[in-house]
């Protein structure tokens, strides 16, 4: 915070993660006046780059500000141009995310983004990655999408552990159209075990167990996260069992 405090400008990134509309008025209780950059100002940044030779400026990210390619892309941008840079790690939410979950960290695989479906457009991708990991015994941890519309553009729209379980349930029923039956997919999705984790790092994070089917009546919360456990060790089967509730 006290860097942010001392640049001459700040922006916060809003579309990789968000803040509750709260902690937005907060933050600027913290760090002083902020606006907000959607995707374009960030994957474009020329007119970022050309403010940062002339002052210091903040890009205010949620969470860890190097878990997305964005921010990776800008630091690189900046390194060619000559402009500086200084990263300030923060709290990753997959991090915190293991950590609460009770399973064991070396056993998750590759993390996964859950998108939206644009119109017609639905990708498999991410249940074939999820598939991929539950096979090789490794749990995944699920990322829910923000944006309906893919651009990055409007104010987002947090995935709702419902759209979620549609949304796999959808993939599920396209991938087994077009590639036939898989053995590791034929429970239904409304009985794969999960671990809802919601606004986590906040003082209303939840962390619940269960079926899916359950976890998808799951109400409130604004920012949600999926673990997908493949098969649980016996501590971690018991870990998963305290998290159960009801």
């Amino acid at each position: 915070m006290s860097v942010a405090r001392r640049c001459k400008k700040r922006y916060l990134e809003g579309y990789t993660a968000l803040l509750p509309k709260d902690q937005e008025e907060r933050l600027e209780e913290l760090v002083g006046p902020w606006k907000r950059l959607m995707r374009p100002s960030v994957e474009n940044p020329e007119d970022l780059l050309e403010e940062a030779r002339e002052g210091s400026i903040a890009l205010l990210v949620v969470g860890d500000p190097m878990q997305a390619t964005t921010h990776i892309d800008l630091e690189a941008r900046c390194a060619e141009r000559g402009v500086g840079f200084e990263v300030v790690p923060g709290m990753s939410a997959t991090s915190l995310a293991v950590s609460l979950s009770g399973l064991q960290s070396y056993r998750f695989g590759r993390q996964v983004t859950l998108p939206y479906a644009y119109g017609d457009c639905l990708v498999t991708s991410p249940l074939e990655l999820i598939d991929a990991n539950y096979v090789s015994g490794l749990h995944s941890i699920v990322l829910l999408d923000l944006d309906p519309t893919g651009m990055g553009i409007d104010p987002p729209q947090p995935m709702q552990p419902a759209e979620a379980v549609a949304m796999l349930e959808r993939m599920v029923s396209r991938l087994v159209e077009e590639q036939g039956e898989r053995e590791s997919l034929a429970v239904p999705v409304g009985e794969w075990d999960g671990i809802l984790l919601s606004d986590i790092g906040t003082v209303d994070q939840r962390v619940i167990a269960g079926h899916l089917g359950d976890l998808s009546e799951v109400q409130g919360g604004f920012i949600h996260t999926l673990i997908l456990p493949a098969e649980m060790g016996v501590n971690e089967r018991e870990a998963f069992e305290r998290r159960v509730v009801g």
